[in-house]
């Protein structure tokens, strides 16, 4: 019994996915060797770094089955998240640079990533808005 809806993972979606995978192999391998290397220089900028992995690999699960009863709004919680972190991060790194004298994922919106951070959710929002399912869509799934 598919739950999931074959369009779901065609196209656009599957760039997402594809986006967010590297995101998260970027983030994660970012953070460990900051946190490795230098943790005592910046903590709380390789612990945002660190979340920030958490949330790209969070994020990819979440895409990828939330065809899945729960699975879509995880996907909402963790691009909102994303979203909120890349504009906080952001603007605290231009606002006060002495914060971020080491640079996160999230610093500068991105710049380090070529502002991919500050624009994938707004991506993977829309994403999930135009592809939300309904109550008949979800009863013919289910049948």
């Amino acid at each position: 019994m598919p739950t999931t809806s074959p369009r779901r993972m065609t196209g656009i979606g599957r760039v997402l996915v594809v986006v967010y995978s590297i995101m998260a192999l970027a983030a994660t391998g970012r953070s460990f060797v900051q946190i490795v290397r230098e943790f005592d220089d910046a903590p709380v900028a390789y612990t945002l770094s660190a979340a920030s992995a958490v949330v790209y690999i969070v994020a990819t699960l979440a895409l990828v089955l939330s065809g899945r009863r729960g699975w879509y709004a995880v996907a909402w919680i963790a691009i909102g998240f994303e979203l909120v972190g890349v504009l906080v991060v952001g603007t605290l790194s231009i606002v006060d640079p002495a914060l971020f004298q080491h640079p996160t994922v999230w610093s500068l919106y991105g710049i380090g990533y070529l502002f991919v951070p500050l624009v994938l959710p707004f991506l993977g929002l829309w994403w999930l808005f135009a592809h939300r399912s309904t109550p008949a869509r979800s009863a013919a799934v289910a049948s």
